[in-house]
């Protein structure tokens, strides 16, 4: 046998937060050969894309520095994972053998088809491209035309901080509630920092038209719910891509991998997911770069378990809470229970700035980098929810 045909292939797709670590992580076998499949030739900081439409920060980094000696990056996206055949079809018409896939698809925008008007005329924030087209929308109007963000989530607060520290007009239109997961003295305070800084902060209130200068809220104002909108972001929830359907793979109703909790899937036991794309036991956790790295290491874990013939573990993680910026000089910290549970305790001001800072570089310097140097090292607070595998989601096993 030689050497090549001894190697395990292993396939990643998705080039985010969870897929660069798992690559980075199967590198603790000298073994393992590993390819990873990303649609960019750069890594995206999603977390910072607010700050890269408001241009006060850069949101991308060269996966040079970033990935292990030996990973091979491959430009292209995933159309096709043909199970039987054991390759992934590729947009190019490029073709990639595996032993196993790590579906590290991420999440994208869900701008809603019930809403008339938000696919033609609202923007979003969720990938590098939509970004990039709304920094340019952004720069050709002025300081002070209506801009109206759609969403109370961590992304919709964070854009309209960002916005109205650069002097726009803004408004936030949150559905029910402002940092539904939050705590309410979280919530307060983020409402606070808001209004005294010129954003109107619309709770109760929800989209029900987009227009190309307006939005129309279904409030009961005596106006009809129209409010002058020159620009329209929307933040409002995720969607995930479509592979793992396309390739005949069960998804959950959003379209994330239905896994076991060891990340396996349920059809599939050389296809592993991580990162927003997974469902595991049917029970997602959170979307968020908080676990992503987990779920990628986890991922990457499940895999090294299986070339090595042990039983893989799984996925067990407590979170700690989460963190928003207000702009460049303020944020929030808020603390949570093991089960992503909120409690009333968060700190804020100019130290829930640099904790909210901190955290973004840990998660590329502390995470990916010193997985890449190091395969293995990386760690995460265990003892919160575990998941306890459906019956009805029995995974089929395939052979070696």
């Amino acid at each position: 046998m030689t050497e090549h045909n001894m190697l395990h292939k292993v396939v990643v797709i998705g080039g985010g937060y969870a897929g660069t670590l798992a690559a980075n992580r199967l590198r603790a076998r000298d073994d393992v050969d590993v390819t990873l499949v990303n649609p960019r030739p750069e890594f995206v900081e999603r977390i910072r894309l607010h700050q890269f439409v408001a241009r006060t920060g850069d949101a991308t980094i060269d996966y040079g520095t970033l990935l292990g000696e030996g990973i091979r990056l491959v430009v292209d996206s995933g159309t096709r994972i043909d199970t039987a055949a054991r390759r992934v079809r590729l947009a190019s018409g490029r073709t990639l053998d595996y032993d196993y896939v790590i579906y590290a698809v991420g999440s994208t925008a869900a701008t809603p088809s019930s809403v008339p008007g938000a696919a033609e005329f609202a923007f979003d924030i969720a990938e590098l491209e939509s970004a990039r087209r709304l920094r340019a929308r952004l720069e050709e109007l002025p300081l002070d035309a209506p801009v109206t963000v759609i969403g109370g989530g961590l992304t919709g607060i964070e854009t309209a901080a960002e916005l109205t520290e650069q002097g726009r007009r803004v408004t936030l239109v949150c559905g029910r509630a402002l940092a539904p997961t939050f705590s309410a003295p979280g919530r307060r305070y983020i409402a606070k920092w808001l209004t005294r800084h010129g954003v109107a902060v619309l709770e109760a209130a929800a989209v029900s038209e987009v227009r190309p200068d307006a939005v129309v809220l279904s409030d009961g104002s005596a106006d009809g719910g129209v409010r002058p909108s020159a620009l329209t972001i929307w933040t409002a929830g995720f969607g995930v891509p479509a592979l793992a359907a396309a390739s005949g793979l069960r998804t959950d109703a959003l379209g994330r991998l239905l896994t076991d909790e060891t990340l396996t899937s349920v059809d599939d036991d050389r296809i592993v997911a991580a990162g927003d794309a997974a469902a595991p036991s049917g029970q997602p956790l959170r979307m968020s770069g908080y676990a992503a790295g987990p779920l990628g290491a986890r991922a990457a874990d499940t895999v090294l378990s299986r070339i090595a013939g042990t039983e893989p573990a799984v996925i067990d993680l407590a979170f700690t809470g989460a963190c928003v910026s207000l702009g460049r000089r303020t944020g929030i910290r808020q603390l949570a229970r093991k089960d992503d549970t909120a409690v009333n305790v968060f700190i804020g001001g100019r130290v829930g700035a640099v904790i909210k800072e901190v955290t973004c570089k840990f998660v590329v310097a502390k995470r990916i980098r010193l997985e890449a140097r190091k395969p293995g090292s990386m760690t995460w607070p265990k003892g919160g929810r575990r998941f306890e595998q459906p019956a009805s989601a029995a995974r089929v096993v395939t052979s070696p």
